[in-house]
């Protein structure tokens, strides 16, 4: 035991520190991102190398349903062969006894990597950047609500209990005494975060009720999808203690804005280590442009992997913080793509499309696909937009069936991201998507009922 343990990351190794483990968490992300896995003795991940899941696993819709995606062989469950990467390594600290947890990566019985495990997809994306020389660094924003615990689907979700014991109020973007209102839950999530040894870079509050988000530092593009990917469940465990719902809905209260995972870019030169999306005067490169056209020209075909849900659609509206279109500009917040202000070695480019209901590993790997692909093409972008981009007209698909339709024609987006992973998504998706039709909406018997 002894052995293996001296070798764990520091804050795990902090969290053991005097202490007795006694349990492994053994865990690989599914296509929406729940966290599959076993959970093991101490004693006996002392002594396996690696386990195994059914590669089934990603084949299941978030309702738990499947999608026929099994392939020319059928639906057999094959084992696949689940391997730790002990760099993941981190504290369960809301368990009741001493618990790590362990990310693992996916391969199949000849060592090949399972091209549909989310975090394979993006690791495949990241090594086409390294292959050209790019070392891609991404920084994710998480927006969340905390919300009353809702125990009948048919019931609104409503904001929680503040501190004050009043609902928390919508429209107080920014304010501390807001924040404040959530204290207890928020204590919680830092101390959760500082035992699996995660830097937060901020918390504030939102536009909606009880609507929180927090900035991570910058960072690896995989080392920043294994951090959301444990945040997520961090935030719902914390939520719970204080008997609440942290929900990461892309739209969850009809009125209030819709949560979102802006994904900030920039572009490092493996050998020397600059900002590629700057030149030596400090101007903008031809990079900076290409990656920005990347985005214009190939996420309406990607939005089905950064919005992966019917109710994600209900967060493109006109005037409620999340973008209608593709537009970029400089400081501009009304746009689909925005540039922040930033000095030349930390120029950047955000996207602004993709909801916080997404799969981590899968929106930022599309994301950065879209890039790729505007680089490797040289495409330009459009003029820059000035004003209110509101005031233009929608360009992105606008419920689910649609954006599935632009996917599943992307071929070249399928080529950066995997053709096998496009399969299988699209399979899964449309199962989701079609299931979801067959539900008979509280408005259609309102108004179709007697009416019609």
């Amino acid at each position: 035991m002894a052995d293996w343990t001296q070798n764990l990351p520091p804050a795990a190794k902090a969290y053991l520190d005097g202490r007795r483990l006694d349990e492994v968490e053994c865990i690989i992300s599914d296509l929406p991102g729940i966290a599959r896995g076993k959970a093991v003795p101490a004693s006996k991940f002392a002594r396996q190398e690696y386990f195994h899941l059914p590669d089934s696993i990603f084949y299941q819709t978030i309702t738990g349903d499947w999608g026929e995606a099994a392939g020319e062989d059928g639906f057999i469950e094959r084992d696949m062969i689940l391997k730790p990467d002990m760099s993941t390594a981190t504290a369960a600290p809301w368990t009741g006894d001493w618990t790590l947890q362990v990310i693992h990566d996916a391969y199949d019985r000849n060592g090949t990597i399972v091209p549909f495990s989310p975090r394979n997809v993006l690791k495949r994306v990241c090594q086409l950047y390294h292959d050209k020389g790019w070392k891609p660094v991404v920084a994710p924003e998480m927006e969340f609500f905390l919300v009353a615990r809702n125990l009948d689907p048919a019931h609104d979700i409503k904001p929680m209990m503040g501190r004050s014991g009043r609902p928390a109020a919508a429209r107080q973007a920014y304010s501390m005494t807001a924040v404040d209102e959530f204290g207890p839950v928020i204590d919680d999530i830092y101390d959760f975060a500082e035992a699996q040894g995660f830097e937060i870079d901020g918390i504030t509050q939102e536009g909606g009720a009880g609507q929180l988000e927090i900035n991570l530092r910058h960072g690896d593009p995989v080392k920043l999808a294994d951090e959301v990917f444990y945040f997520k469940r961090l935030i719902r465990e914390a939520a719970l203690r204080h008997d609440c719902y942290a929900t990461f809905m892309a739209k969850p209260i009809a009125d209030e804005p819709g949560s979102s995972m802006h994904i900030h870019h920039s572009l490092l030169d493996v050998k020397t280590g600059q900002n590629i999306f700057s030149a030596g005067d400090t101007s903008e490169t031809d990079a900076f442009f290409h990656f920005i056209a990347g985005l214009q020209h190939h996420m309406a075909d990607a939005l089905a992997v950064m919005a992966p849900y019917v109710n994600s659609y209900r967060r493109y509206v006109k005037d409620t913080a999340a973008p209608i279109n593709l537009e970029w500009g400089r400081d501009n917040r009304t746009t689909g793509i925005r540039v922040p202000l930033a000095n030349p070695s930390g120029r950047r480019i955000e996207n602004r499309l993709a909801g916080m209901d997404c799969n981590p590993y899968l929106a930022i790997a599309a994301s950065l696909a879209c890039g790729y692909l505007g680089l490797t093409e040289a495409r330009l972008p459009k003029d820059e937009f000035k004003g209110d981009a509101y005031e233009g007209e929608g360009d992105i698909p606008q419920v689910l069936g649609s954006a599935l339709d632009l996917f599943e024609q992307a071929t070249a987006l399928h080529g950066v991201l995997g053709p096998e992973f496009a399969r299988v998504y699209s399979i899964v998706k449309r199962a989701e998507y079609d299931e979801f039709l067959q539900v008979i909406s509280p408005w259609e018997r309102e108004h179709l009922l007697l009416n019609v």
